[in-house]
């Protein structure tokens, strides 16, 4: 069966990557982020999901224009800062766009996967929740998404709406090798943390949360997998 999936922060990466899955088996994409890719498989709206009332605007928009069946919250920022550095105007911008199109984007969809019986609800957290440095605000923000997940599986248990999350690791996105390039010290530093010795690909996330967007994953709820190579496991032994 078709159905139409909100993706935020769809324009590269994990987000990128899910679109162009989803749309490959037959489902509606409807994308919003900043700025629109060239080939976004499906309808893309632009929009700086760090202003809540565009977003909230955007997001009407959506709800009216389309009969929603899920929501994939990926949008993320980070500002990497040590203890002593952190900010409390970055702190609230991150824990901002983190959050906030989070919560609208569920409120959004939320009263059509009621009406229908059925719904998904993916948040996309990150391996960071189990602590790294300089990550205070996001890591933070990522742990809110876990919380935002239970609360609402438990809400939505009886409903037919499933609400997960999905915590990857070091992920080989654009943004990534931009920061990360082969043969850095910061590559060898992540790599040291991966039991499985490489990168996670976009489309290797993007495999997991469409499973949760799936049928097949209707008993599943509440629940955060970890997509890492083991990184949440701790260090393999060499």
């Amino acid at each position: 069966m078709s159905r139409t999936f909100l993706i935020t922060g769809a324009s590269k990466g994990i987000g990128l990557a899910l679109s162009r899955r989803l749309a490959a088996a037959g489902h509606q994409v409807v994308g919003l982020a900043r700025t629109a890719p060239e080939d976004f498989p499906g309808t893309f709206i632009p929009v700086d999901l760090g202003d809540d009332d565009a977003t909230h605007a955007a997001l009407d928009s959506v709800a009216h224009r389309f009969p929603l069946d899920g929501v994939v919250n990926n949008v993320g920022l980070v500002r990497p800062a040590l203890l002593a550095d952190v900010s409390l105007p970055a702190l609230d911008e991150v824990m901002r766009v983190n959050l906030h199109p989070s919560l609208m984007a569920a409120q959004a969809a939320l009263p059509g996967m009621k009406a229908a019986g059925w719904g998904r609800i993916v948040n996309i957290s990150s391996l960071t929740i189990l602590g790294m440095p300089q990550r205070t605000a996001y890591a933070a923000a990522k742990a809110a998404l876990v919380s935002f997940t239970r609360s609402w599986g438990l809400e939505l248990a009886d409903t037919g709406i499933t609400v997960n999350a999905v915590a990857p690791g070091p992920t080989e996105t654009e943004l990534f090798r931009a920061n990360n390039p082969p043969g850095s010290q910061g590559e060898q530093r992540y790599l040291s943390g991966v039991p499985m010795r490489r990168f996670g690909k976009p489309d290797e996330i993007a495999a997991t949360i469409a499973f949760l967007l799936s049928d097949e994953a209707a008993f599943m709820t509440g629940q955060t997998l970890h997509v890492d190579g083991g990184a949440s496991l701790g260090r393999a032994a060499f």
